[in-house]
């Protein structure tokens, strides 16, 4: 588990800022938050360091780049052991039509989303990753109707 530095109020209201406009001007976030703009520079700048701003990237919205199909994805291993669950993260992790990848408690090894152009593909990502998958004892997939909200902001207190 990553331990982080304490964040204060001033780096907390930096993140509300960031995670919503990661192009913001850091003359705006310092105005906005009542400090300089070197002392919002060297504070993202720690920040990213740390790991605490994991990634700076754009939101692409899948219809506009032909991925139609977003189906949520309930995997279950053969088993739990230590090694057969570390091979599955490491093939989740790595594969880059997994959007997200969650490992979970109740009767479930994973929940996960993947995002495809079409149904063909999306069953060429299944056969793949869970049918020809010998640690996976089976999977269930929900497909999308409607993206009612997805992000990743999250709620600074």
């Amino acid at each position: 588990m990553t331990v982080f530095r304490s964040l204060d109020p001033f780096d907390r209201a930096i993140l509300r800022l960031v995670q919503r406009d990661n192009r913001m001007p850091q003359r705006a976030i310092a105005e906005a938050v009542n400090l300089s703009t070197a002392a919002v520079q060297r504070r993202i700048a720690a920040m990213e360091k740390e790991g605490v701003i994991a990634v700076n990237a754009a939101i692409v919205d899948p219809d506009a780049v032909g991925l139609g199909v977003t189906s949520i994805v309930e995997v279950n291993l053969v088993d739990e052991k230590a090694a057969t669950v570390d091979r599955a993260k490491a093939l989740f992790r790595a594969d880059p039509d997994v959007q997200q990848c969650y490992y979970v408690t109740g009767g479930r090894s994973f929940i996960m989303m993947i995002v495809a152009p079409d149904m063909r593909s999306y069953e060429a990502i299944t056969r793949r990753l869970f049918a020809e998958n010998d640690s996976v004892a089976n999977y269930s997939s929900y497909l999308a109707l409607d993206r009612v909200k997805a992000g990743m902001e999250l709620v600074i207190p």
